[in-house]
């Protein structure tokens, strides 16, 4: 689970007199929509979900079931055969687009303040976060203009090709719990601008914003149907749209395990699929790197959204020769990171998003150090209320460790040391996964050689966790299928039809023609 776009690092100052009280605010109430209309759960279930860091009810909204999801889909497919946004004009279409945008920034502070206290995440950060999903929904607006097809006049004077680019039709949108409103906005927008309706199925932890986007789509003037949203379980919900026959195409962010089931679970009905899933993303460090800079990367990596994040810097592998040198001073910068209170100006590191989560990162860092590595700093839970882990950096860490080849998904740092490029590129590779890496290296032959050979969909080259609408996200092998964003998103939410056009008359082969015929 990532952000492909994700915010900048260093994230402006919050006016704690301002946020003061944030936390003991009522909690969000928030109900399915469904066909253009807000309504509970069919069986009357309900989700209470508690900050991370406070512990205080953040949100309590409706959990949706197989006869709600059934409705959605029902209400989805109507829309997308019968209804109006399918046959807009692209620039209707884009119209709606920038009104949603609009309105994000004009209610970022209170989806900010409901993104932090769902996910643990530091205001300043979801502050960002809002702002950059709404460029995302300015940009899916310019693409909704720009989606056409093709002609192809040189195929003979009686013969005219057409190829129309046609909305795919129902699409069904998983997404996770780390970047709730960051992650539909590099989904949704874009399938909307290709004319699609939507199922949208966000994380039962994190359901508040995707919840206030959806009003903020009708009042936008969003045609009823043309997007329903679905808080509930994975089995309740997420499962129906993988097999659906009404969905026409899926598109899932989370975990890779829960990647391969929903692979299978669509294969009965063999429909479109997207998948952005895991990673175990290396940064390459050499020598001759400008030292200050790849450490600041490392320690940004590390502790990004506490780790919780698919492009998160994981491992770093770092050239024989600067090694201990380089782990001291990530050790050090790692220590002036501020952890604590997300509502608190300052703090670069929040809470942990769930307790499951917490205690699969703590047997993460207990296997490591069972297996040789060396614990640098961190290495536990912290001595605070709230779900806090300490950001941990493991030395000494071998290929042949878990650490070095499974996800963490934590603010956890295995650090890996390598004696040149070949060495480096075979270590890169050495997991299922291939999301994102970094180089880092003053030589740019070096920098190069390294981005040609390492198997990621994106490879940072004297940067890190940097992202832009324009460019494709995605990733190798077990970390995906497809790309998301960049010039063709919009296209990806169509198929092709070709349009065959014979002008004149035409002659028939199965008529023969004798002798002393006319033709």
């Amino acid at each position: 689970m990532t952000a492909a776009n994700p915010p900048p690092a260093h994230a402006p100052a919050v006016n704690a007199g301002a946020m003061a009280g944030l936390v003991h605010r009522p909690p969000f109430h928030g109900r399915l929509l469904i066909d253009g209309a807000w309504a509970d759960a069919a069986d009357g279930a309900t989700l209470e979900r508690r900050s991370p860091a406070h512990g205080t009810v953040a949100s309590i909204h409706a959990r949706a079931g197989l006869a709600d999801a059934a409705r959605a889909i029902a209400a989805a497919r109507r829309a997308a055969d019968h209804g109006p946004w399918p046959r807009m004009k692209g620039a209707q279409r884009a119209s709606v687009l920038r009104a949603v945008a609009e309105c994000l920034l004009d209610r970022r502070q209170e989806l900010a303040r409901m993104e932090t206290l769902e996910t643990g995440k530091p205001l300043a950060q979801s502050l960002d976060e809002v702002g950059a999903a709404a460029d995302l929904w300015h940009y899916a607006a310019a693409l909704a203009r720009n989606l056409h097809g093709d002609s192809y006049d040189t195929l003979g004077e009686q013969t005219l090709g057409v190829v129309l680019r046609e909305p795919l039709g129902v699409v069904g949108i998983v997404t996770p719990w780390n970047f709730p409103l960051l992650i539909v906005s590099q989904k949704l927008p874009f399938a909307l601008a290709a004319g699609c309706t939507a199922v949208v199925k966000p994380a039962e932890e994190t359901s508040a914003t995707t919840l206030m986007l959806g009003e903020i789509l009708m009042n936008a003037g969003l045609p009823p149907g043309a997007v329903n949203i679905l808080p509930g379980g994975g089995g309740a919900v997420g499962e129906v749209l993988a097999a659906h026959p009404d969905i026409d195409m899926l598109s899932f962010t989370g975990s890779t395990e829960t990647g391969r089931k929903v692979a299978a679970a669509s294969a009965q009905t063999l429909k479109k699929l997207s998948l952005e899933l895991g990673g175990k993303n290396p940064q390459i460090v050499f020598a001759d790197c400008d030292f200050e800079a790849a450490v600041d990367a490392t320690v940004l990596g590390m502790h990004f959204n506490a780790g919780q994040c698919c492009n998160s810097g994981s491992r770093v592998l770092v050239q024989a020769a600067i090694a201990e040198r380089f782990v001291a001073a990530v050790a050090e910068r790692a220590r002036q990171v501020r952890v604590g209170d997300p509502l608190d100006q300052g703090v670069q590191v929040g809470a942990i998003t769930t307790q499951r989560q917490l205690d699969a990162i703590l047997i993460h860092i207990e296997a490591a150090r069972q297996a040789g590595a060396r614990v640098v700093l961190g290495g536990g839970r912290m001595a605070r209320p709230g779900l806090y882990v300490e950001p941990t950096v493991l030395a000494g860490v071998t290929p042949d460790m878990a650490i070095a080849r499974q996800e963490v998904f934590g603010p956890v740092l295995a650090v890996l040391v390598f004696e040149d490029l070949d060495d480096a590129i075979d270590l890169a590779n050495a997991t299922l996964y291939g999301l994102s890496a970094a180089v880092w290296s003053r030589d740019f032959s070096t920098c190069l050689a390294a981005a040609r050979r390492i198997k990621a969909g994106t490879v940072w080259v004297n940067t890190f966790l940097e992202g832009h609408a324009e460019l494709p996200f995605g990733g190798y092998r077990q970390s995906g299928l497809g790309r998301e964003l960049g010039r063709r998103a919009a296209e990806d939410y169509t198929q092709a039809k070709t349009l065959h056009m014979h002008l004149g008359a035409r002659s028939h082969w199965y008529l023969p023609i004798h002798e002393g015929d006319t033709a």
